[in-house]
């Protein structure tokens, strides 16, 4: 029976890649803020499922962690679910702030708290979901598109890092395109898919050790046309939601 933990378990991607691998009959320790949202994953398999609060923007996050990890008796997979974004037009400095916090603050403190503890074990799995909109900077998003990129870049680093220790410690970077959760909310987005399609390739990933992976095919096409069109004409095109 394998162990993972969840971060970001409370809605969205988080939520139906937390049921799922309860589904296939996994030791999960389900993460986020919603401490209501977690006892109801908590209740589909109490011998198996353990819930701990974190607040990735928080300097104890770790500490969490490791009290969830505890519990569980171990960890062989991390994955990190928790993010924020939204369109800022306007540029903002509280969005941008604030997405800056979450998506780069706290994704480093979890990412490293992960990193520090299978380092110590010998071996284990960081996956992070990060996004599309990591491969070219987006007007209407700018910190968005930014801390995805960085995401993106700093889980390259740590696949590196690992082959340059000989560690055994795998990385698998998830990148998927627009999907049906309270992060669109009200937005009018093309080719949306639901949460739980996006968690059984998840799951598949994770279970083969991907690397890296784009959701779905569709979007693999719009990320290779993304990265042909030259930075003079991609900062003037008009692209809005």
């Amino acid at each position: 029976m394998k162990r993972i933990v969840i971060v970001g378990a409370t809605s969205g991607i988080g939520r139906a890649t937390a049921h799922l691998f309860i589904e296939k009959g996994w030791t999960v320790g389900v993460a986020g803020r919603r401490m209501e949202k977690l006892e109801e994953l908590r209740r589909l398999a109490p011998d198996r499922v353990f819930s701990e609060p974190i607040d990735v923007t928080e300097p104890d996050a770790p500490a969490h962690l490791l009290s969830l990890v505890h519990a569980m008796q171990g960890m062989d997979v991390f994955l990190l679910c928790s993010g924020i974004g939204n369109q800022n037009a306007e540029l903002r400095p509280d969005i941008e702030l604030a997405t800056v916090r979450t998506n780069g603050e706290g994704f480093t403190r979890l990412v490293c708290a992960a990193w520090e503890y299978f380092h110590a074990q010998g071996k284990g799995h960081i996956a992070a979901v990060s996004s599309i909109a990591g491969t070219k900077g987006l007007g209407v998003a700018p910190s968005y598109s930014a801390t995805k990129c960085f995401q993106n870049c700093y889980l390259e680093a740590l696949a590196q890092l690992a082959n340059l220790q000989h560690l055994s410690i795998h990385i698998t970077d998830i990148r998927p395109g627009f999907v049906d959760t309270d992060l669109l909310r009200g937005g009018n987005y093309p080719m949306l898919m639901r949460p739980e399609r996006v968690a059984r390739d998840i799951y598949h990933a994770i279970l083969h050790k991907h690397r890296r992976l784009i959701i779905d095919c569709r979007y693999r096409f719009l990320v290779f046309f993304w990265r042909l069109i030259p930075s003079w004409l991609w900062e003037r095109l008009p692209i809005h939601n």
